[in-house]
């Protein structure tokens, strides 16, 4: 389990806050992009492809895979720090995703932390969110990092 970075003579950790790389803006969602990930991921739930059953279901429209938008969130990880660089990863869903939604990815608070083996570690606080403000996932995650600031 990592601790916090900057420790104090006794060895209490104290939390060192770094700064937070920019916002990751992704291309509004179409449907060509849900039927993809449908393809990739084999979720072929009618919800996620097919308006007429996604109104049945009572729905406004198809809505986006929920591990579509993890996806999302994971790539501006990966963006951030690094492929290979994610050690842990978690979300919680606020909110469905639908076609034509602009999502935008942040890193909400990054805090320093030291792996038991002495490497450099940080913890994120993420949330994806709806161009209208709205937070459709929040995720938490670990990174290995040499370095204690993210990539720009």
């Amino acid at each position: 389990m990592p601790r916090d970075y900057d420790v104090d003579r006794e060895g209490r950790g104290r939390n060192m806050i770094l700064p937070c790389p920019d916002p990751l803006v992704y291309p509004a969602l179409t449907r060509t992009d849900l039927v993809r990930y449908a393809g990739a991921s084999g979720d072929f739930n009618p919800l996620h492809h097919d308006h007429e059953a996604a109104t049945r279901a009572g729905l406004s429209d198809v809505m986006a895979q929920g591990m579509l938008s993890a996806g999302l969130l994971a790539s501006a990880l990966t963006k951030w720090f690094g492929a290979g660089s994610v050690a842990s990863y978690s979300v919680r869903f606020r909110s469905p995703v639908w076609p034509s939604d602009v999502l935008s990815a942040h890193c909400r608070r990054l805090e320093a932390l030291l792996a038991e083996d002495g490497t450099r570690m940080a913890r994120a606080e993420l949330e994806l969110v709806r161009s209208s403000r709205e937070i459709v996932l929040l995720g938490t995650a670990c990174v290995w990092t040499d370095a204690v600031t993210a990539n720009p």
